[in-house]
Parts: C-alpha cells; structure tokens; sequence
C-alpha cells in the first residue's frame, strides 16, 4: 500500500472516529432549560409532554442510530473501494456492470428500513393527530406579527387578548430576549388543553418545542392540535415560518399553572380584558361618529 493510501485511510478512520460520538451523543438534550433555548445546549429541548418524549425517542433511539449506520456504512465502503481498487493495487479494472443478487440487497434493505421506521412513525402520527377529550379549548390567531388568544365563554372565559413580544427595555430579570411577551397565556397542569389554530392574513405556524406541538396557522381554515403539559412553568415558542418583515419578532409563551392558580388568572383576566375590549369599542364607535 502506498504512502497516499495509509494517509487516505487513517484521515478516514479519524474522522470516523471523532465523529461517531459526536452523532450518537447530539440527540441527547444536555442543559437544557425546559421551554426556551439554552445557550450551549446540545440536542433537542426538554420536553414536558407525553407526545414530546415520544417524538424525541422516535427521533434519538430509532432515526438517529439507524442515519449514523448508514453514514458509517457508505464511509466504510468508499473507504474499502479507495484502498482495494485503486490504480496501485488493481491496474486492470473489473469489467463486471451488472450483479442480480447486488442489485435485488441494495433494493430491499432500504426497503426493509422505510418499513422498521414507518411502524413507530405511523403510531407516534396517530398520538398527535387523535384529539383526546379536553377540558380547555383555546383559538389562536396568527397575524402580522402577533398571536391572539381566545377563551371561550362556556369554560370560563369569555374573553381574548393579543401576545406582543417585550421590547428589550421592558424585559424583567430572567426574562428571555425576543421570546418574552407582554400577555401570557395561561393553562392548567396535567390536563389536555386542545388549540383551534387560524391566522388572519398570511401563513404562520404556532411551535412550542416543549409541548411537541407544531401547526400551521392558515388564512380561512381551522387546524387543531393537543398537548397535556406536565410540569409548571413558562414555555416560549416562535413562529417557525417565513411570515413577513417582523417573522422573527413573533413568539408565544404559555404559562402552565396549578387549577387553583388558572382559576384565579381566568377570573382577574376575564375582568382586564373585558374592559379593555369596552374601551376599544367605544374608541371605535367614537371614531366612527
């Protein structure tokens, strides 16, 4: 073997080796802070939801492995190729261009593959799009470049309000940049929370990474999505499409509360926002004459 071919292959073998741990350990969530970014972090976010850990599993034990096989696989082969049949060690190449048996293994074992990945696919698809029975139902509206939230009357409600991301002057300490917002919307722990999705002028898309939940908001029509969070706290999200100039100044942030706590912030909101809405009609109707 000539000098070249050593230092192809052990080039070759380095990087295999460096980055084989690289690909296995960067499904795995590493200081994460669960419902927003963490800078420094690896992997996918914290999840909270059963859906959620669903997905990541689907994701960190079955796809991953079964993309790092390949890649490694088709290295090892080029590799292989490189050393046995270069000019040096084969100087009359094979004039063989065809193999049945060849042709009949690099056709079924993708085939094979799609099949093993489509089972969990098909269940975890099943899990999102089958709405179990909800004890809340909130309508969101996407618009350019924030979210509106509606409580519905018959569960308390009777009441809606805009989602505006803070500006850098107004953020409290711990309060994260770009994904704070002015209103957040509330709902209780451990119980299933159903989002009616729409928007009002273009295309947005409503994602919160810890929930699992990830839907498009689309002009006349109505989607529906689920979730069921199962630890407190403040969850943010950020449109994930390409929605106009302020896209990127578009998050949401949901606040999971005790019943106790949800019930106190329904009944305080349902008055601020109430009144606030009286006011916008009679500035409007003044307007107007």
């Amino acid at each position: 073997m000539s000098t070249g071919n050593r230092n192809f292959l052990s080039v070759g073998a380095l990087a295999a080796a460096v980055a084989l741990p690289v690909v296995l350990f960067a499904g795995f969530a590493y200081a994460q802070v669960e419902g927003q970014p963490t800078p420094g972090g690896i992997g996918l976010p914290a999840t909270v939801t059963e859906v959620g850990r669903e997905t990541q599993f689907f994701y960190n034990g079955i796809l991953l492995p079964i993309i790092t096989f390949i890649a490694l696989s088709v290295l090892g082969l080029l590799l292989y190729v490189s050393w046995r049949y270069n000019e040096q060690a084969s100087p009359v190449p094979s004039k063989l261009t065809h193999h049945t048996g060849l042709e009949i293994v690099w056709t079924l074992i993708p085939i094979l593959i799609l099949v093993f990945i489509a089972i969990p696919s098909f269940r975890i698809l099943a899990h999102q799009v089958e709405i179990p029975e909800s004890k809340l139902t909130i309508k969101v509206t996407g618009n350019q470049w924030y979210w509106s939230y509606k409580y519905p009357e018959d569960q308390g409600g009777g009441f809606g309000f805009d989602q505006l991301m803070k500006p850098d002057a107004e953020l409290k300490e711990g309060e994260p940049r770009l994904l704070a917002v002015d209103n957040e919307a509330y709902v209780p722990v451990n119980e299933v929370v159903k989002l009616q999705i729409t928007a009002a002028d273009v295309i947005h898309s409503f994602v919160i990474p810890a929930f699992g939940v990830r839907m498009d908001a689309v002009p006349g029509r109505l989607n529906e999505t689920w979730f069921k969070a199962e630890k407190e706290g403040v969850y943010y999200g950020q449109c994930s499409k390409i929605c106009g100039k302020d896209h990127a100044f578009m998050p949401m942030a949901i606040r999971v509360v005790s019943r106790e706590k949800y019930d106190e912030w329904l009944a305080e909101s349902k008055k601020k926002f109430s009144a606030a809405e009286s006011r916008t009609r009679l500035a409007s109707s003044e307007q107007a004459r």
